[in-house]
């Protein structure tokens, strides 16, 4: 969200971050940028008002759960800004894997159609244009659910490919030790993939590496997942980092036993940026490497795992190999560049011809029609109720 936000303000856009969140110490600082951020609540027409004076050209809404709650507010009061929706990643998709392993099989096709991508689709439909941050997610919305390439559009997270400069003043493999993994802990794949370390990865490479070390980077661990930090086993949870590029550029190994998730890996493009190889799953590696060599090793089951992260900790040359794929794949699948100008052109276009791009996009307009009749009312029910 902030890299997009960076895109719109470079193009001179006076932006407005409204949010229902709490600010904390640690809420992105958005004043060197000029963005103004303001307070909005749920449920309250308030809003309505808010966003009638702003009368904004373009609107982007933070996920299908915002686009929801928002959405046919600003069609009512701002019929004529450009609707951008910044699905982060598909999150029926991540439900569906998700439901998959805690049965102890394969995802089914049946898993995908299901009341969460229902919602999700929805408002893609109803939204101009949907941002889609791996490959895979675009293959699977144009392939399985039909979804009109028109209404989607292709943009990545952005990496930032590091000069040949600092690649050399990088920590050589000789200077880098031990495991590294960082995810917040509120988000059930990053919760996951630590305990599948825990239970069945760590205690086998530890036992071919004793002297070896995982650390564990998040905010928000519960106290079960803080009762796991043991020093003796090597298990150590740090916590929240305030900069990640220091752990991450002395790490030997980044470890990702991701099971189930969607979109990209913020880690593993991190990883690959200071040229930390990494160990991974397919749904880990999923949208990274295109038609490159992946930049470390992607592993099928637990067993895997272990023996790529011993072979490749252990392994100058192969080390060596996987972190230039790393450097690589960032210079030429991730890079700002390749994306920021091509992305701005298409919603000036789109702001240009939007009547034209709307009629060619019904559904949504079928949708847009249900929403104001379905969820307006339900919205305003739930107003009159909390006062």
């Amino acid at each position: 969200m902030l890299q997009l936000l960076q895109l719109f303000d470079e193009q001179g856009y006076s932006i407005t971050f409204a949010s229902t969140a709490t600010t904390t110490q640690r809420t992105a600082n958005t004043e060197m940028t000029g963005i103004e951020l303001v307070s909005i609540l749920l449920n309250d027409a308030s809003f309505d008002e808010f966003i009638c004076e702003l009368d904004p050209t373009v609107v982007m809404f933070d996920r299908y759960m915002t686009e929801e709650q928002f959405g046919w507010r600003v069609t009512q009061q701002c019929p004529k800004a450009l609707l951008i929706l910044d699905t982060e990643d598909l999150h029926f998709l991540r439900k569906a894997r998700e439901l998959a392993i805690k049965d102890g099989r394969e995802v089914e096709k049946a898993d995908l159609f299901t009341e969460t991508a229902k919602r999700e689709l929805a408002s893609i439909y109803r939204c101009d244009l949907s941002l889609i941050i791996s490959e895979a997610e675009m293959d699977l919305l144009e392939k399985r659910f039909n979804v009109p390439k028109e209404i989607l559009y292709y943009l990545p997270l952005f990496c930032t490919s590091p000069s040949e400069e600092q690649i050399e003043q990088f920590p050589s493999f000789e200077n880098r030790e031990h495991f590294i993994t960082i995810g917040n802990f509120r988000h059930a794949p990053n919760a996951d993939a630590v305990m599948y370390l825990k239970t069945e990865i760590w205690p086998l490479i530890r036992k071919q590496i004793p002297n070896a070390r995982l650390y564990i980077y998040g905010a928000y661990a519960s106290e079960t997942f803080k009762k796991l930090h043991n020093e003796k086993e090597g298990f150590f949870l740090m916590g929240w980092v305030e900069n990640s590029s220091e752990v991450l550029k002395n790490a030997r190994i980044c470890i990702a036993p991701l099971r189930f998730g969607a979109g990209l890996k913020g880690k593993i493009l991190d990883a690959m940026s200071f040229g930390t190889p990494i160990i991974t799953t397919e749904i880990g590696a999923e949208g990274i490497r295109g038609q490159f060599p992946f930049p470390g090793r992607v592993s099928h089951d637990s067993i895997g795992i272990v023996d790529d992260a011993v072979q490749l900790y252990s392994n100058e040359e192969h080390w060596s190999e996987a972190k230039s794929f790393g450097f690589e794949i960032v210079k030429k699948r991730f890079q700002r560049a390749l994306f920021s100008e091509d992305f701005i052109l298409k919603t000036e276009a789109l702001q240009r011809d939007l009547d034209v791009h709307r009629k060619s996009n019904f559904v949504g307009q079928i949708l847009q029609h249900h929403t104001l009749k379905s969820t307006m009312y339900m919205s305003k029910w739930i107003e009159a109720k909390n006062r």
